[in-house]
């Protein structure tokens, strides 16, 4: 029997077809307009069309979309000076994404260990609920069954230990242990926040096993917990850190950052990309940078922050049949379902509000970095209609 679409079936795909994005705002094909708080997963974080982005994209099109990395590509050196004066990092490698970025960061470890004349030390300790991407790598890397099923022996390399456990990270340290990666926030896992004690005795561990702590912020980087970058909350520094998502704001766009020292086994022909670090996607990471780092910008994330986290709880107060917790930081929020996720996905659909499903029955709220306080009120009423209608319809009414 003939497929009825010629692509794989990989996605369980929602029923909605949109046409264009005005902000934090969807159009669907017949008009609707859908508050959007899934922002393609954490990735359009200027909302849709920003006129900023649009315009820098739009003049680099017209000038050059690709060369490769055997010349120059002068946007990598601007963008990548602007990254490395705001973060802990010394150097850059640009991708095209999340996966990718992780790859990086996982060879830059490696590479690092094997140029110091240790090339037994290649293991990297990592936690349960992680997802780090989708190659045989970091399917590897975040351990989790259902996406490693299927395609041969798992890679060799990765030893999960529980999230949080501190004892057990340490119990799993040896004389192959090469580093640490964790998502300081885990987003599929179901918007778990190590706590900046536990991030705080990670780096302390790797400091005294001489490990490299590496950081997943993916999807809670670039302004998304109201800093630049969430492990910024726990007043630490990694040694390498895996981006994308947001710094491209709806362009394929990722970057290992690195120090000096985590870096320096990367030398030439170690590690490349044909796509990574193309004009368009530099042109694009600038100019997101632009809106990101302009004064006030990240206050704003914050202020709007406080209205959503304050709205939620009050939500959960008052359905306490359907909400049982409300997890997250910044703009990465979680609603932790007390009934099947996907009933309250779907009662939020019919309120034309988008979020995304992640791990533990929670329901991710991502709304663009540029989301008002208005927008904010805005989502929440439609949360409340859309717990009004759970509760309903499951007769779970409180007394």
């Amino acid at each position: 029997m003939a497929a009825t679409t010629p692509l794989y079936d990989t996605y369980l795909r929602a029923p909605l077809r949109f046409e264009r994005g005005e902000g934090v705002w969807l159009i669907a094909e017949d008009g609707t307009r859908y508050l959007d708080f899934a922002a393609g997963v954490a990735v359009n974080s200027l909302g849709h069309a920003h006129p900023h982005l649009v315009e820098a994209l739009k003049a680099q099109a017209e000038k050059l979309w690709h060369v490769s990395n055997l010349y120059d590509v002068p946007g990598q050196e601007s963008l990548a000076r602007r990254l490395t004066a705001v973060t802990f990092a010394d150097r850059v490698f640009f991708t095209n994404s999340g996966a990718e970025a992780l790859e990086c960061a996982i060879k830059t470890a490696r590479r690092y260990h094997f140029a110091k004349g240790h090339p037994e030390r290649f293991h990297v300790i990592t936690f349960e609920g992680a997802f780090h991407g989708r190659t045989i790598a970091t399917i590897a890397a975040g351990g989790q069954q259902k996406y490693i099923e299927g395609f041969g022996p798992k890679a060799p390399g990765f030893y999960q230990v529980p999230f949080g456990d501190i004892a057990a990270v340490k119990n799993a340290i040896n004389d192959e242990t090469a580093a640490i990666l964790i998502e300081p926030i885990q987003g599929e896992g179901g918007i778990r926040l190590a706590t900046k004690e536990f991030m705080q005795e990670l780096r302390a561990l790797c400091d005294e096993y001489g490990l490299l702590l590496i950081l997943d912020e993916v999807q809670c980087g670039v302004g998304r917990t109201g800093k630049l970058f969430a492990h910024e909350w726990a007043g630490i520094k990694p040694d390498i850190m895996a981006v994308a998502k947001g710094i491209g704001g709806g362009f394929p766009l990722g970057a290992c950052l690195a120090t000096e020292a985590a870096a320096a086994g990367m030398v030439a022909g170690t590690h490349g990309s044909t796509y990574g670090g193309n004009p368009l996607a530099m042109a694009v990471g600038n100019a997101v940078l632009d809106v990101v780092l302009a004064e006030g910008f990240l206050d704003n994330v914050r202020d709007v922050a406080l209205v959503f986290r304050q709205g939620l709880a009050s939500l959960k107060d008052r359905f306490p049949d359907v909400i049982e917790e409300i997890r997250g930081d910044g703009l990465m929020l979680g609603i932790k379902a007390k009934v099947p996720c996907a009933d309250v996905l779907k009662a939020i659909r019919a309120e034309k509000l988008l979020a995304v499903p992640a791990g533990e029955n929670v329901l991710r709220l991502l709304p663009p970095l540029i989301t008002t306080a208005g927008e904010a009120r805005e989502g929440l009423a439609r949360l409340e209609r859309a717990a009004e209608a759970v509760r309903a319809a499951s007769g779970t009414a409180a007394a």
